[in-house]
C-alpha cells in the first residue's frame, strides 16, 4: 500500500457523511415548514375621547368689588399735594477757588398720609346681587336621562293596529262579499242568457214547425175540423120552413138538424151531408139546399187557409 491510500477516507465514511448532510438539510426543510409565521394583528383603534368644552361666565359685580373702588377714589381724591423743599448750598471763599461740589440726587421726602376714612355710598337693599358664576364649572358626568312613561303611547299604538287590523278585515270581506255578488251576477246573467238563447230557440223551431206545418197545410187539402162558433159567414143563406115539409109536421114544433160541411180554402161549401136528421127527409133535404146558398170566410191554421169541416146545427120552427 502506497502513502497515497493511507490518507484517503474510506468510501463508506464518506457515504455516511454524504447521508448525514443530506437529512440534516431534510430536517432543516421540516423545521422550516413547521415554523407557523405570526400573524399581524391589528392594532385597536384608540378611540379618542369626547372635548368637554367649560363655559365660565366672568365674575359679577359684587358690593366688595364696587367697596373696593370707592375707597381707592376717596384715597385718591385725599392725598394732599408735598412740596419739596431743596437743600441750601455753602456759600463759597472768595479766597480759595471754589470747587463746585457734585450734586448729589436729593431724595424727596415721602409724603405724609393721614387716614381719612372712605366714603361708603349705602347700598340699597333692593339691588340683589349677582350670583358669582366663576365656580360654575360643568360636570363631567353625564346627566341621567328623564323616564319617559310610554304605557299610553303603546296602548295608543296598539289600540291604532287593532284597529288598523280591524279595518282591513272589514275591507277584505267587503271586497269579498263584492267578488261574490259579481261571480253571483255574472252567473246569473249566464244561466239567463242561456234560457233567453233555449226560448229563441224554442220559440225559433216552433215558428219554423209552424211555418213548415202551415206550409203542409197549404199544400195539402186535408180538411180540419172546426166547431159552429169558430165559422164565420161571408153571406149567410136564408133558412125557412118549406111549405112541403109543413104537412107532416104539427104546428109550433121545433125540427133540429145537424149537417156537416166541407169548406174550401176560399170559404165556399164543396159538400153537405146530414149527421143528424130531423126525422123529416123533406125538411133535410131542404136544409141541404139552403145551405149551399151561403159562403164562408175561409178558414185558417197558423194564418194559413186550410180547408175546413164545420159541424152545422140547424133549428126550423113549424109555423
Amino acid at each position: 500500500m502506497s502513502s497515497t491510500d493511507l490518507d484517503a477516507p474510506p468510501l463508506k465514511s464518506l457515504l455516511l457523511a454524504i447521508v448525514a448532510v443530506l437529512g440534516l438539510h431534510v430536517l432543516a426543510a421540516i423545521a422550516l415548514v413547521a415554523i407557523k409565521t405570526p400573524e399581524l394583528k391589528p392594532e385597536p383603534k384608540k378611540e379618542m375621547s369626547p372635548l368637554e368644552i367649560k363655559f365660565v361666565s366672568l365674575p359679577a359685580k359684587t358690593v366688595s368689588t364696587e367697596v373696593e373702588k370707592q375707597t381707592v377714589t376717596a384715597k385718591k381724591e385725599v392725598q394732599p399735594e408735598v412740596q419739596v423743599q431743596p437743600a441750601p448750598q455753602p456759600e463759597p471763599k472768595p479766597k480759595e477757588p471754589v470747587k463746585q461740589p457734585t450734586e448729589t440726587p436729593v431724595k424727596p421726602k415721602e409724603p405724609v398720609v393721614k387716614n381719612v376714612e372712605p366714603k361708603v355710598t349705602p347700598v340699597i337693599a333692593s339691588e340683589k346681587p349677582r350670583p358669582d358664576t366663576s365656580q360654575k364649572v360643568a360636570s363631567k358626568e353625564p346627566l341621567p336621562k328623564p323616564k319617559v312613561d310610554n304605557s299610553a303611547a303603546e296602548a295608543q299604538r296598539q289600540a291604532a293596529a287593532q284597529a288598523e287590523s280591524e279595518r282591513q278585515a272589514k275591507k277584505s270581506e267587503q271586497e269579498a262579499q263584492a267578488r261574490a255578488e259579481q261571480e253571483a251576477k255574472r252567473v246569473a246573467d249566464a244561466k239567463a242568457a242561456v234560457q233567453a238563447k233555449a226560448a229563441a230557440e224554442a220559440a225559433a223551431a216552433q215558428a219554423r214547425a209552424e211555418a213548415e206545418a202551415a206550409a203542409a197545410l197549404a199544400q195539402s187539402n186535408e180538411p180540419v175540423s172546426f166547431t159552429a162558433s169558430s165559422a164565420n159567414w161571408a153571406s149567410a143563406p136564408n133558412f125557412s120552413f118549406p111549405e112541403r115539409a109543413a104537412r107532416r109536421a104539427r104546428s109550433g114544433d121545433t125540427l133540429n138538424v145537424v149537417l156537416v160541411l166541407r169548406v174550401n180554402k176560399q170559404g165556399g161549401i164543396d159538400n153537405v151531408r146530414v149527421a143528424q136528421s130531423s126525422g123529416n127527409p123533406l125538411l133535410d133535404k131542404e136544409a141541404r139546399r139552403q145551405v149551399r146558398s151561403g159562403k164562408f170566410k175561409p178558414f185558417t191554421k197558423n194564418g194559413v187557409p186550410v180547408v175546413g169541416d164545420v159541424t152545422l146545427p140547424i133549428s126550423y120552427a113549424v109555423p
